[in-house]
């Protein structure tokens, strides 16, 4: 069961942290599979033997493909606006891809509300900030801050 916010108490959500999603599995048929989406092809995504030769040591994922997944674990946040309806993507302020994710690693989004404001009567535009961790790296794969518009 979700965590609704009132939206009288906007406020009191702003800054917070919430839990880490759970883990998923970047396997090479998901990264084969965006490189035929978007055309991109290039060995070090889609030739594990070419890319043993690399000092990545294997195949990777597309820093876009781990990207695109944000929508995929936004959606399992346990927090909405009261009475929302649907979310849809408004965009993306700022990304830094830190660190590559290797076939075969798991990875999961830590997320912090940076804000929440009302655009519109019923439309609410939530800033995130969003980390992808990989298991068992320091680093994250990348650093995001994402724009969510939730409609009640």
């Amino acid at each position: 069961m979700p965590t609704l916010i009132p939206p009288e108490r906007i406020d009191d959500f702003i800054g917070i942290e919430l839990e880490p999603t759970h883990w998923l599995e970047i396997d090479q048929q998901r990264v084969n599979n965006f490189a035929e989406c978007t055309m991109d092809r290039q060995f070090i995504h889609t030739d594990p033997e070419a890319a043993m030769q690399t000092p990545f040591g294997g195949t990777i994922a597309h820093g876009f493909l781990t990207l695109s997944l944000l929508s995929h674990f936004v959606e399992k946040l346990d927090i909405q606006i009261e009475g929302m309806q649907m979310v849809v993507n408004y965009g993306l302020e700022k990304v830094r891809f830190i660190h590559p994710v290797k076939v075969g690693s798991r990875v999961c989004v830590r997320t912090k509300i940076c804000d929440i404001s009302e655009k519109k009567q019923g439309q609410y535009l939530v800033r995130l900030q969003a980390t992808m961790d990989i298991e068992g790296e320091a680093r994250p794969a990348f650093v995001a801050e994402c724009l969510f518009l939730q409609l009640t």
